[in-house]
């Protein structure tokens, strides 16, 4: 049987120390000012009743994802692990995926002109290690495995956690899986990674 990645996240755990995305950062070398992983604050209440949750945020590795629809060169595609991948190769840098994305999770790479977001790190999942972000978060709320693998810990989260994902109405079967998350957070705000992406999104769109 073939392996399925997915992705627990346990929002009981979550300090919101910014350590996954700084361990994003470093494995790939991430220009500055854009993001593969990010951490989405939200802050409630008034002073001195305030309290802060933390929704950590990546592609979603979608069981049906609209990214690769829409690619005309076939340069973003699923594995059979259920991973989706962007081959820079392929990449034309139309932007087609980004705008299909509904989880805001890809970014146009200021220097590379491609299509870039995150991929699971499977170049260390393909040596038997879990992505980077996993292996450096301090409160252990990432975890990841195979969901084909009844003994894995997240098949087993799944199993007996309730859960929820992104934006379900999509139909995109996200593999991103939340527990107990605040129903606030996970309607996610778009935020453009910057400046520049709003300004060129905005004009691709005014042309369709």
């Amino acid at each position: 049987m073939n392996k399925r990645y997915a992705m627990v996240v346990d929002l009981r755990k979550c300090i919101g120390c910014h350590a996954c995305s700084v361990a994003c950062k470093s494995e790939f070398d991430v220009p500055l000012g854009y993001w593969r992983a990010w951490v989405k604050t939200e802050e409630k209440g008034r002073y001195p009743h305030v309290r802060v949750s933390f929704l950590p945020r990546l592609c979603n590795h979608c069981d049906n994802p609209p990214c690769t629809f829409v690619c005309p060169v076939k340069a973003t595609y699923k594995r059979p692990d259920g991973i989706v991948v962007v081959d820079e190769s392929l990449c034309i840098g139309c932007k087609a995926c980004i705008m299909a994305c509904p989880y805001e999770a890809r970014f146009s790479h200021p220097s590379k002109h491609v299509a870039n977001k995150c991929d699971f790190c499977y170049h260390r999942v393909d040596k038997g290690m879990v992505p980077s972000c996993v292996n450096t978060c301090v409160g252990r709320n990432r975890i990841f495995g195979d969901l084909n693998d009844p003994n894995s810990e997240v098949r087993k989260l799944l199993d007996t956690q309730e859960v929820q994902v992104l934006k379900p109405e999509m139909g995109t079967s996200p593999q991103v899986y939340y527990i107990i998350p605040d129903k606030d957070t996970m309607i996610p705000t778009y935020k453009y990674h910057n400046d520049i992406e709003r300004r060129d999104l905005n004009a691709s769109n005014d042309h369709l």
